[in-house]
């Protein structure tokens, strides 16, 4: 009795050791598997309320913001924990601008500028149309500012420029539908 008492520690430790280096490569496969699926925008959640991305992916009327998102490589990040705030241009408000440029920021070599464009649409705070009305200026993701402003409980930004037509909470902060598309002064 007395030998197997002795025993028992080596036996443990082989337990553990054994234990952990599945652990191991359980966790190599997880991260192997994540790596080729892609980051936070590639969980599938029925679940859960929607991040920023998904939102808009869901709306047939943001099909070309979703379309820049991705050429301008801002998937990611706008999946991630945020929070954020976008200010969400419909398909009309694209439609608004001068012809050909939507077609010209979506050029490989426009990238940078798309990106300017996209991110004057976000500030890192999760903001309610009721935040923004005691908030006359926000800095954007891109070094801009956008400047807020309410006229009979309807919020606008830029001087009227574009007003904010519907509010989505999401998981990671909230999205407000805009009927214009804001661009950031040049620089």
């Amino acid at each position: 009795m007395k030998n197997m008492f002795r025993f028992l520690p080596i036996v443990a430790l082989v337990l553990i050791f054994s234990g952990c280096n599945g652990k191991a490569e359980s966790s190599t496969e997880t991260n192997e598997v994540a790596a080729k699926s892609g980051g936070q925008e590639a969980v599938q959640d029925d679940v859960s309320q929607k991040d920023i991305v998904k939102v808009a992916v869901g709306s047939k009327d943001h099909s070309t913001l979703v379309a820049a998102l991705k050429q301008a490589e801002l998937v990611t990040s706008l999946s991630n924990a945020g929070p954020f705030t976008v200010f969400a241009p419909t398909n009309d408000a694209f439609n608004k601008l001068p012809s050909g440029t939507v077609d010209g920021l979506m050029k490989e070599d426009k990238k940078a500028d798309l990106q300017n464009v996209l991110q004057y649409h976000v500030t890192t705070s999760a903001l309610s149309t009721d935040m923004l009305q005691n908030i006359p200026t926000l800095g954007m993701v891109n070094g801009g500012s956008v400047t807020v402003s309410v006229t009979d409980g309807k919020v606008s930004l830029n001087g009227g420029a574009a007003s904010i037509v519907a509010s989505i909470r999401a998981s990671n902060g909230w999205v407000h539908v805009i009927d214009a598309v804001l661009l950031p002064a040049a620089k």
